[in-house]
């Protein structure tokens, strides 16, 4: 049946019940009250189940395979939507118990008009869609709040003291704005030096993102714990061994711990893309000492390669999601030489946020969003700064 004076789409309504007198007036009285109504009729539940898309199902209590609330739990098991409830025994307590089981509303039968029925389907439709839109809002407020948790982790903030020491940090998601699974941290010691950390953990999503924050709390922790600098990776590695969800699964890791007269550092290299002395003209720092991706299985230690810096310099160490960028309408990747380019360039320009600058300029070569997560981190010394 559809038919209206109202206008609009249709209602589609499941009508369960094995009186087939009761099923003629329920359709005479939705004509009556010139509601647009797609009727189906089913005589059993089991029948129901299997007709379950509709947007109201309304249900007779006695039927042939069950009788009394039982019918109602299993349409509600099943996941039925809005359901009013037809009951032919006015004067009990089975109405309000359907309610209270979970039925939208409950109509006696021989006692609702066409104006009542009318009304109890609308507004039990109505009050289910403010239900599943009210589920739905909390759930992205449970999913912003996860996430919001997931990026206190991933992006913490700088535990430095040194006023002179210029410290910059930079995070984008990719894929739409998930979490993945690439850190940073940096941490100045009591006695004056600094270790800082970029980490890209394999793989995209939750998942790597859960990682990527354990990675990165516990090598703080280690770092704050007055670790011995030649074993926080391996220490690091242990935990990755105990969190990852599948063997395979490893990260790569750039580590620098910073002298604390600021004129030298030694890097750690655990597979990770080499780090920039900033120029101009900007270079990449020789990978005399790479060593192997932390969490994969073969024989190899993390040997410090010392970097002499001399009283003015910057740094940057970065993720592979900006250099692997591409390049918007080609199959080209921005690359080492683009990425030393775009810092040049940002320099070149004097810009007071030189991290977030050269993200920005990387996604606006790729065309908008990286496929993968791009994290940076700049420091920088001069012992002229004031």
């Amino acid at each position: 049946m559809s038919s209206s004076v109202t206008g609009g789409a249709p209602i589609r309504v499941l009508l369960v019940e094995d009186d087939e007198g009761d099923a003629v007036l329920v359709e005479e009285l939705f004509h009556d009250a010139g509601m647009a109504v797609d009727l189906v009729h089913v005589r059993s539940v089991d029948a129901a189940l299997g007709a379950l898309d509709a947007d109201c199902v309304l249900l007779d209590l006695g039927l042939p395979d069950a009788v009394g609330l039982d019918a109602l739990e299993r349409l509600l098991a099943a996941g039925a939507p809005a359901v009013v409830v037809l009951t032919g025994l006015s004067g009990t307590d089975l109405g309000l118990q359907a309610l209270a089981a979970g039925a939208q509303d409950y109509l006696v039968k021989g006692e609702a008009d066409a104006g009542m029925l009318g009304r109890s389907v609308r507004y039990a439709v109505q009050r289910r869609r403010s239900e599943a839109t009210e589920r739905e809002l909390y759930r992205s407020q449970v999913r912003a709040e996860e996430t919001a948790r997931l990026e206190r982790a991933l992006l913490p903030t700088p535990a430095v003291i040194d006023p002179r020491l210029e410290v910059g940090v930079g995070y984008r998601a990719g894929r739409h704005g998930l979490l993945g699974g690439d850190f940073y941290d940096v941490v100045e010691r009591p006695d004056g030096s600094v270790l800082a950390i970029v980490g890209d953990v394999c793989g995209h999503g939750p998942d790597a993102a859960a990682l990527g924050a354990t990675l990165r709390t516990a090598w703080r922790t280690l770092v704050l714990a007055g670790t011995e600098t030649a074993a926080v990776l391996p220490l690091v590695e242990r935990v990755l061994a105990a969190e990852r969800w599948a063997e395979e699964i490893f990260t790569t890791a750039g580590m620098v711990e910073l002298a604390p007269d600021r004129r030298g550092a030694d890097l750690y290299n655990a597979g990770h893309p080499s780090p920039l002395l900033l120029g101009p003209p900007s270079r990449l720092v020789p990978p005399d000492q790479r060593g192997r991706a932390i969490g994969v299985p073969v024989p190899g230690a993390w040997q410090p390669q010392h970097l002499d810096l001399g009283p003015r310099w910057r740094l940057m160490m970065y993720t592979d999601g900006i250099i692997e960028a591409t390049i918007a309408g080609a199959r080209e990747r921005i690359g080492k030489s683009g990425l030393v380019e775009l810092v040049d360039a940002a320099l070149a320009e004097g810009t007071p946020c030189l991290v977030e600058d050269v993200i920005a300029q990387v996604r606006r070569r790729h065309g908008g969003q990286l496929a993968d997560d791009a994290a940076a981190v700049v420091l920088g010394w001069d012992e002229d700064r004031p």
